[in-house]
């Protein structure tokens, strides 16, 4: 490279940060986003430990100290942004709880399970989704969770020159394709969902100003306004063809392998089933099940084994309907009484919840104890106006909506005959 090409990749770079000096976020979000990642996390511990990546001028990680009582270490490559933070920090008194760090995504220097939650806002795309799970999963203290959004597919066919113009740039995928790369890298999927289309404002409205206002006489500013705007107006234009997904993930439990169920395992599971319940009866209901075409779903019935191989727990997703609309059943879930309490029942639902997403399932319904399943994602299938044909408590009658891109189903609820009800 020519000292004049060097010269003008740094006129670039300078301008490109220029241009995007004072901006509230360098991405597509919104405090309302930020907050529903949070939420989508789980149970944090009183005072969690966040790692911030490609933070930015930190407003997440401002919102995080602030809403979460989060001790939150933000990096960025660019010193000015994080001068931004530290200012911004000790305004709002937060100085304590913000630790600005400059530093590269791509090497970081923290010991294994030093955070709660690693948290990337639309930075992911500097090294990349899946170098980011394979790199960033050892930072995670156990039951933490990495929390990223992303820019994705949001149709099959999109416009030729929306295609060429990110193929370029930064190849896209589905989130329904990034949820499967996450479950291959052994992590669950908590929640994947497309942002509003006013996270994109909260960004492009700012910067479209910025570019209105910029002094194009500048080394590399007339470029970086140009760029600005042709990403501006490709959203403008075609903004159905993409847009941002938050995926909230976690670590699979290592202690408790999983998989899809085996022709071999169903003495295994019947067996398992019967002593977990105490009675023979919900292990007829699992032979019933999956001798109904109707209602059995290839691949949603999965076991977890324990150290020695030996089946530890089973959980079952099959067909039933809402009104008339195809959704699933979670039912039953069964742990062997000697595993349980360990953790195995938590990570045979998560298997089995994952490949329910995967497999293109909308909502998932279950009937259970309601101090235990909202850790999954599960809330009162009433809010979605989901009922079931027989009286049971409201707290008990559970659904979690895997695929948020189209309302859910609502109306009463039809089990497979097996159920008897």
């Amino acid at each position: 490279m020519s000292d004049n090409d060097i010269q003008n990749a740094s006129a670039s770079r300078d301008a490109f940060f220029a241009l995007h000096h004072g901006l509230p976020r360098q991405g597509p979000g919104s405090d309302a986003t930020t907050r529903r990642l949070l939420a989508l996390a789980g149970p944090l511990p009183e005072r969690p430990r966040v790692l911030d990546l490609g933070c930015g001028p930190g407003r997440s990680a401002l919102l995080l100290a602030a809403e979460a009582g989060a001790e939150v270490t933000a990096v960025d490559t660019h010193e000015p942004f994080l001068d931004e933070l530290r200012a911004a920090a000790a305004e709002r008194g937060l100085a304590d709880a913000v630790r600005p760090v400059p530093g590269d995504m791509g090497a970081l220097p923290f010991p294994d399970g030093s955070f709660d939650l690693v948290w990337a806002e639309s930075s992911v795309f500097v090294i990349g989704f899946d170098r980011a799970l394979a790199e960033w999963r050892r930072l995670l203290a156990p039951g933490g969770a990495l929390v990223l959004t992303e820019c994705v597919w949001t149709t099959g066919s999109p416009a030729p020159e929306v295609r060429a113009f990110w193929d370029e740039h930064y190849p896209l995928r589905t989130t329904a394709e990034l949820s499967a790369a996450a479950v291959g890298a052994g992590y669950h999927v908590l929640a994947a969902f497309t942002q509003p289309d006013g996270d994109w404002d909260e960004y492009y409205v700012p910067l479209a100003a910025h570019a209105d206002a910029a002094d194009t006489s500048v080394p590399g500013m007339a470029e970086a306004v140009a760029g600005a705007r042709t990403e501006i107006a490709l959203r403008r234009e075609h903004g159905g063809d993409y847009g941002y997904a938050g995926l909230v993930l976690r670590p699979a439990d290592p202690r408790w392998p999983t998989r899809p169920e085996r022709e071999a395992d169903h003495a295994a599971v019947r067996e398992l089933t019967a002593a977990a319940f105490g009675s023979p009866a919900e292990a007829e209901l699992v032979d019933a099940l999956r001798a109904d075409p109707d209602a059995w779903l290839p691949g949603l019935s999965v076991v977890a084994e324990a150290p020695d191989g030996s089946v530890a727990a089973h959980a079952l997703i099959t067909r039933c309907r809402v009104g008339g609309a195809p959704a699933a059943a979670l039912a039953p879930v069964s742990v062997a009484p000697e595993h349980q309490r360990t953790g195995a029942g938590q990570a045979v639902t998560r298997a089995v919840l994952d490949a329910a997403r995967l497999a293109g399932e909308r909502v998932v319904l279950v009937l259970g104890h309601p101090e235990y399943y909202p850790r999954f994602g599960f809330v009162r299938a009433s809010e979605y106006g989901i009922k079931p044909g027989f009286e049971v408590p409201d707290d008990a009658m559970r659904a979690l909506v895997l695929d948020g891109s189209a309302p859910a189903p609502s109306g009463t609820i039809a089990y497979p005959a097996a159920f008897g009800v």
